[in-house]
């Protein structure tokens, strides 16, 4: 049986997140976070997070070789019965190129499917800069206060789990700026790696409601290649 997998591309503030909790609520497909991931192994004195454990303890970065492998290890202890989207992978041209020889020698049967999530600049800096998030790290629902109809019903209250509602200090402006740009960066590269291994991108206009958003996707992976 073989294992569809999505790897979301789009910059931060393009909707990717909200998305991919649409897709497990309602779809009931899987979401790998690799931050959750790197901590679910710490915590479990796993082979792997003890390596990540170390590598931060020893004020170094995790390794793309490490990333991707503690990737594989749960992809390939996983039960193939639903789609899985990853969530901050590959964020680098060495992680996709790691993964794609993955595929190509371990995993034969997967399907792998990228997604592109376009938006520009102009939308993303006004997104975020008005953006207001759940403080639950098991919800994190979104908010905007460039729209009444997305701010909380109840004073800052999350209209999900009745938890704060606050701004994250990535979302001033200066900061935005540098993180879109640090995107831009980061994300051609790997678009150019896919684009010259004939891996097809699907393309998915996220400047219209995110209820939009999400048919638009529906629509794409429907007529899939």
């Amino acid at each position: 049986m073989s294992q569809e997998v999505y790897i979301f591309l789009g910059p931060p503030g393009a909707g990717k997140g909200s998305i991919s909790r649409m897709c497990v609520k309602n779809l009931g497909w899987k979401q790998l976070s690799t931050g959750d991931l790197c901590r679910k192994y710490i915590a479990e004195g796993h082979p792997i997070g003890k390596e990540i454990d170390f590598a931060i303890k020893s004020g170094k970065l995790v390794s793309d070789e490490l990333i991707t492998q503690m990737v594989v290890d749960w992809l390939t202890n996983q039960t193939h019965d639903a789609p899985v989207i990853f969530d901050g992978f590959p964020r680098t041209l060495a992680q996709a190129r790691a993964f794609e020889q993955v595929v190509k020698d371990m995993l034969p049967s997967l399907k792998l499917h990228i997604v592109q999530f376009d938006v520009d600049d102009s939308v993303l800096i006004n997104r975020l800069t008005n953006r207001f998030v759940c403080t639950n790290k098991d919800c994190q629902a979104v908010y905007s206060r460039s729209n009444s109809s997305m701010m909380p019903k109840h004073n800052m209250t999350c209209d999900e789990c009745e938890g704060k509602v606050g701004k994250r200090k990535d979302d001033e402006p200066q900061t935005v700026k540098e993180r879109i740009q640090t995107y831009h960066q980061h994300a051609q590269p790997i678009i150019d790696f896919y684009d010259k291994h004939n891996r097809r991108i699907h393309h998915v206009t996220v400047d219209q409601p995110l209820p939009r958003v999400f048919d638009s996707f529906k629509e794409v992976i429907r007529g899939r290649a």
